[in-house]
């Protein structure tokens, strides 16, 4: 391959910065120390296309901080406060542009003091379908807030109208949507979704677990997840009816891998309260409550505390180097596979191993039928 993957952003907010100082920290270790550098990646190779082989073509966000500003220098800019690992940064030509506002900002976001609030950019929208098109962008990675069904499905449509693949970070149901599915596929766009996990998060860590009770024989008769947070995403979810649909995602994730479903009133999942010195530092509590040999009673409790945002992006660069050589393989619609692993509520929930070595077998082949349908390579 060799080629770079042109790729778009919406939401230019923590999980940007963490990929765009990401792609360009290992392109660093290749070019100039030379080091194929592993560290962090799930896979080094992607069908040729390797970390540092994305450049980012264009931007969408709707905060006055960011709106006209270059892109590496608008992922710096508050209320962002993810950690700065990597901030050589070349000029990527890409200024962020104005987005549609539409359902992405819940109101109480601009009460809060200035480094946290929601400041709205007094600019037109642009027209992202054309926006993408000009930028000739391959992939789109949504990044909005969560509970912003409308804004998600604008730029789903956008998408659609631009030939670009749509890779769904949120828990807004777009690529598991049975008529949204079939949409891309008729269009002959791969897309993969929805609602990414983290490489080793909090759901990715309760599902391992929950699968550990029911490999070895004991029930699991109970089970919580509390998680905390001082970045913009938990402040943006103490609007709770902007929860539902992560809650859903969250748990469908962990209640998959139960041959029998919990009750409703045994399972708690999702985010709980917004702490503001944390920052993008994510503290998960987790218990599970569950019976052993003979009946016997056990319960298991943890503390998980990672960095958010840079803890997603190590899912991000796998599903965008995957959707771009479904696009080089000529296939359309929901990537089964790259969503069940790398996405809480993709269309089809797979056991995480068994999605993992039909990536790698994907990754491998000449040729797949992972996708939908195949469609003819125009797509690219």
């Amino acid at each position: 391959m060799g080629d770079r993957i042109r790729v778009a952003i919406a939401g230019v907010g923590n999980c940007a910065s963490s990929l765009v100082q990401g792609v360009a920290y290992y392109r660093h270790r290749l070019e100039a120390d030379g080091i194929r550098e592993t560290l962090g990646l799930m896979h080094y190779d992607v069908g040729g296309y390797l970390p540092g082989d994305m450049e980012f073509v264009a931007a969408f966000d709707i905060d006055e901080r960011k709106v006209g500003r270059p892109l590496e220098e608008a992922i710096f800019a508050p209320p962002n406060c993810t950690k700065i690992f990597f901030d050589d940064l070349a000029a990527s030509g890409a200024t962020v542009q104005m987005g549609p506002i539409l359902d992405g900002c819940a109101d109480h976001m601009a009460e809060f003091r200035d480094d946290q609030r929601f400041i709205p950019a007094h600019a037109e929208p642009v027209d992202v379908a054309a926006a993408l098109k000009e930028s000739e962008a391959q992939v789109l990675l949504n990044y909005l807030p969560v509970g912003s069904q409308q804004a998600s499905e604008y730029y789903a449509q956008a998408c659609l109208a631009a030939g670009a693949s749509f890779v769904n970070c949120i828990p807004v149901f777009i690529v598991s949507d049975r008529a949204w599915a079939a949409r891309f596929t008729k269009a002959g766009i791969p897309v993969v979704g929805d609602d990414i996990k983290a490489q080793v998060g909090a759901t990715i860590v309760h599902r391992t677990l929950t699968r550990l009770f029911r490999d070895r024989g004991a029930v699991l008769d109970a089970t919580y997840q509390l998680n905390t947070g001082g970045n913009t995403d938990f402040l943006n979810m103490l609007k709770r009816e902007r929860l539902s649909s992560k809650r859903v995602s969250k748990t469908e994730a962990v209640q998959s891998e139960l041959e029998t479903p919990l009750p409703d009133d045994q399972v708690h999942i999702g985010p709980s309260d917004y702490v503001p010195w944390q920052k993008d530092n994510k503290v998960c509590f987790l218990r599970m409550e569950g019976r052993g040999f003979a009946g016997i009673p056990l319960n298991l409790e943890l503390r998980l505390s990672v960095e958010d945002s840079p803890n997603s992006a190590g899912c991000a660069i796998d599903a965008v180097r995957l959707c771009q050589l479904a696009r080089d393989r000529g296939l359309a619609g929901p990537l089964k596979s790259a969503s069940a692993y790398l996405m809480k509520h993709p269309p089809e929930q797979m056991r995480d191993s068994d999605a993992r070595a039909e990536i790698d077998a994907f990754i491998a082949a000449e040729s797949s039928t992972e996708a939908v349908e195949e469609v003819p390579s125009a797509a690219k």
